[in-house]
């Protein structure tokens, strides 16, 4: 692959891509009454709004297969990234738009990177493949080395989403927002959103996550980080 475009869900937290034929594929976020389209019309202050106040569930539904192949295009091979597949459904319809546009035109080349993540390591991911492009058949397993070496880390000032998931109790997420604790963790290996503990305020949090970086082995490089109307603390 020399020239060829870059696609990828919108949980790689960007919309354009400088130097690079881009598209951003989004995924919706739904409440029992109202949906919110991860593009760039998206009213991200109404959306946290809505979701902080709603007593329903909540839930996020990724690109379907139309999608993806609309991002595909007609002409010209394409690499795409996805959120971790064991959060989503996004990889799977990405590979089956991959097969059908390759099956119109053998002679496109389309390959699928599950990223095992979300956020600021696709970010990361996205950047080292813009500056492999000339890499041409080997770009596939230089993203695949560089992948072993990029990790996530995240930490969540509310846990109210979890509860509405039911994935934590109502009691438990409204004990940590009194208290002030944020839940730290990271992406496993396997792609799955793994605790790795819970801090007490907005200095421990990035005390915390700072020895995890170090743990990782973190020595230098690049970093990443991605918030919710929280750029206070990502500063």
């Amino acid at each position: 692959m020399n020239q060829f475009r870059i696609a990828a869900d919108s949980s790689c937290n960007l919309l354009t891509l400088n130097g690079a034929d881009f598209v951003s594929v989004p995924l919706t976020i739904r409440t029992e009454t109202e949906e919110f389209r991860d593009d760039a019309s998206l009213d991200v202050d109404a959306m946290v709004s809505t979701l902080r106040s709603t007593r329903g569930r909540s839930y996020s539904a990724c690109p379907n297969v139309a999608d993806w192949e609309s991002a595909f295009g007609e002409s010209g091979d394409v690499i795409a990234f996805t959120i971790t597949s064991s959060l989503s459904g996004s990889y799977n319809a990405a590979c089956v738009a991959g097969k059908n546009c390759t099956e119109r035109n053998p002679a496109r080349r389309i390959h699928v990177v599950d990223t095992l993540s979300a956020g600021p390591e696709i970010t990361l991911l996205l950047e080292k493949t813009l500056s492999e492009q000339s890499s041409g058949a080997g770009l596939c397993e230089n993203l695949k080395a560089y992948q072993r070496r990029t990790h996530l880390l995240f930490a969540l000032e509310s846990m109210h989403n979890l509860a509405q998931n039911g994935r934590i109790s109502r009691l438990t997420a409204t004990m940590a927002g009194v208290l002030g604790i944020r839940a730290a963790g990271q992406a496993s290996a396997e792609g799955t959103l793994e605790m790795l503990g819970k801090c007490r305020g907005g200095r421990k949090t990035q005390h915390f996550m700072l020895c995890e970086m170090e743990r990782l082995g973190y020595g230098g490089g690049s970093v990443r980080i991605g918030h919710c109307q929280n750029e206070a603390f990502a500063q």
